[in-house]
């Protein structure tokens, strides 16, 4: 009897396409916020300067790649994958919620509720998109590439809706469409498949009618459209997969030692638990050297383990985890110069880069009647004022209210013609650049997948991508680099090297991110893989501590009521000098590495293509 044409050609489950719409409205709220972190510790009631700020942010970042370890061994030995989820969404949803209330205990209360959250949510979405996939499954990589999307497309969504209105209309609305976000994902992941469907549909309308009845100009709404027609098009694919099935029953359910599904334990006791964790990891964060100190004694306890475990293996083994090692200190000064997108480079967005499109140059003598103030008056004597970014956001802010000191009349002279002072044009938000790695890893991340499938034989090692990974790196933070050294007069650097740059970071992200995933699940043994891949986290956790000293040092508003941002001719240098020395540490280490990469390829003791790191993104 031969088998039918729906059974011999296999499918992806539609329970994916559920999945895809979960995790994606999770990272819409959780990069929703991560858009506006670093704005809102510096410019909102906390008015903290640049190094505080970057070391919160840091702490921040650090723990949460830290706690999904603890998340996923509750969720294998106690919760199961789909309570640990429902659990984590709770959670994070009232961490986003919180952060709209402006008082510090609720800042850190918030972020700690994230922290939390996270661990749980974030290890476990992944494992069951896993489950859905029999052993040996050729539809399993392709499954993983779908859901990533899902991840980048709710990534871009962020910075588009939560940070562009965050800073047009006020924190609290950014914050509130996060919390909205969040819990859209929770409730599409608990209800029946059919409302579920309703849900998808609904919510993914819903954002961009927001999306377009809120931008407030022709070059936000340009900005939108392809994302909104990619949510749309998602949307409706994933209305249309759910018609035939969804979740598998069963899945995400904790497993006895046969692997047969069983009831949650410790359920009470876990949640309680968490909770009151909360408190001690808000001290954390609001203390953040406390953090490092806690990050470094796991650190030494967590690669230590894997060190003496590597003294007492046998020869190929103790070889795959020296690679392993080496691989995770690179993997750590990756992400170490990548995470400055969230901090240095957000702030040197809202400072230093010249933000304004389709604007034109003023002329002496001429008088300019109800002008928008946009970010072009930033350093220039205007009416007797020498304009600040403060003032420049509360005339915007008065502005988008209707209020007329949003607006100025002024005649302009000789010296406002000579610095190059504009008027008119649209004005992108500085969180909005967020949107541009995401978006880029959309358009591109098909494009790598092709490739690596493409060459074969002659795909590069899992050591040479990461080289290239570092000196794609390095060619990012060099156009940085670049731009603040030909800035112009005002210290307003182009626009088109922040994306130049943005788009090499990206593209080395491709290099590197997959290919780590996949080679540490090749080389770590069975026995301890868990520990190996928390281990490998735990990298990207100290990635985050090491971020917030590097952009410390392009620390310069001093913070408190009434502090003012020296003017951009004064920090555009203090950024390029950075962005500089950033891009020679990350050529040295690629070079470095790919030196090395024959010597790792070696004792990976792999065919040349498992070597090559071939895996879902």
């Amino acid at each position: 009897m031969h088998p039918s044409k729906s059974t011999a050609v296999e499918t992806h489950p539609p329970g994916l396409f559920l999945l895809f719409f979960v995790e994606m409205w999770e990272r819409f709220s959780f990069y929703g916020m991560r858009a506006l972190l670093t704005f809102y510790l510096i410019k909102g009631f906390l008015k903290a300067d640049d190094k505080t700020a970057y070391a919160i942010y840091g702490a921040y970042g650090a723990l949460v790649y830290a706690t999904p370890y603890l998340g996923g061994i509750f969720a294998d030995r106690y919760l199961g994958a789909r309570l640990a989820v429902i659990w984590g969404g709770i959670l994070m949803a009232a961490g986003h919620l919180l952060m709209a209330v402006e008082q510090e205990w609720a800042l850190f209360g918030a972020l700690g509720l994230l922290i939390v959250g996270n661990g749980f949510f974030k290890p476990n979405i992944s494992t069951m998109v896993g489950t859905l996939y029999p052993q040996g499954s050729t539809k399993r990589d392709a499954g993983f590439t779908i859901f990533y999307m899902g991840i980048n497309l709710g990534a871009a969504l962020a910075p588009l809706v939560c940070g562009y209105i965050g800073e047009t209309y006020g924190w609290h609305y950014g914050f509130g469409l996060a919390t909205i976000g969040m819990l859209t994902g929770l409730v599409t992941f608990v209800v029946p498949r059919g409302l579920a469907r309703g849900l998808i549909l609904l919510a993914s309308l819903a954002i961009v009618v927001t999306m377009f009845r809120f931008s407030n100009d022709t070059t936000q709404t340009l900005l939108n459209l392809p994302i909104a027609i990619a949510l749309v098009g998602a949307g409706a694919v994933s209305f249309v997969k759910l018609g035939t099935g969804g979740l598998p029953e069963g899945t995400g359910a904790p497993r006895d030692a046969a692997g047969n599904p069983v009831k949650p334990r410790l359920v009470l006791p876990i949640f309680l638990g968490t909770l009151a964790a909360v408190a001690p990891i808000a001290l954390l964060v609001s203390h953040h050297a406390y953090a490092t100190w806690m990050l470094n004694i796991v650190g030494v306890i967590a690669f230590g383990s894997i060190i003496l475990t590597a003294m007492r293996s046998d020869r190929i083994v103790r070889d795959r985890l020296t690679v392993v090692l080496v691989l995770c200190f690179f993997s750590m000064l990756f992400w170490a110069f990548f995470e400055q997108a969230g901090s240095s480079v957000n702030n040197f967005t809202d400072r230093n880069v010249d933000r304004v499109v389709g604007d034109s140059g003023v002329r002496a003598g001429q008088t300019y009647t109800d002008v928008v103030v946009t970010q072009e008056f930033l350093g220039v004597d205007v009416n007797g004022k020498t304009w600040t970014l403060t003032d420049i956001e509360v005339a915007q802010r008065a502005s988008t209210e209707g209020k007329p000191e949003g607006r100025v009349t002024f005649t302009a002279d000789a010296e406002d013609e000579a610095k190059g002072l504009a008027v008119g044009g649209d004005e992108i938000k500085a969180s909005v650049f967020q949107a541009a790695n995401p978006t880029f890893i959309l358009l591109f991340g098909p494009v790598f997948s092709w490739l690596w499938g493409a060459l074969g034989r002659r795909d590069p090692s899992a050591g040479v991508k990461f080289a290239l990974g570092l000196l794609q790196l390095a060619a990012g933070f060099a156009c940085f680099w670049i731009g603040a050294k030909t800035a112009d007069g005002n210290g307003m650097t182009a626009m088109h090297w922040l994306l130049l740059g943005y788009l090499l970071q990206t593209t080395g992200e491709l290099c590197l991110s997959p290919v780590g995933l996949s080679l540490v699940t090749k080389l770590s043994p069975a026995a301890i893989g868990s520990t190996i891949m928390g281990a490998w986290f735990l990298a990207t956790a100290f990635s985050h501590l090491v971020a917030a000293a590097i952009a410390g040092m392009t620390g310069v508003s001093e913070g408190g009521e009434g502090a003012a941002v020296p003017p951009p001719t004064e920090t555009v240098g203090v950024y390029g000098d950075v962005f500089g020395g950033i891009a020679i540490a990350a050529a040295v280490s690629g070079v470095l590495l790919l030196a090395i990469s024959p010597w790792l390829k070696a004792r990976m003791h792999l065919s040349d293509a498992e070597a090559a790191g071939h895996g879902a993104h």
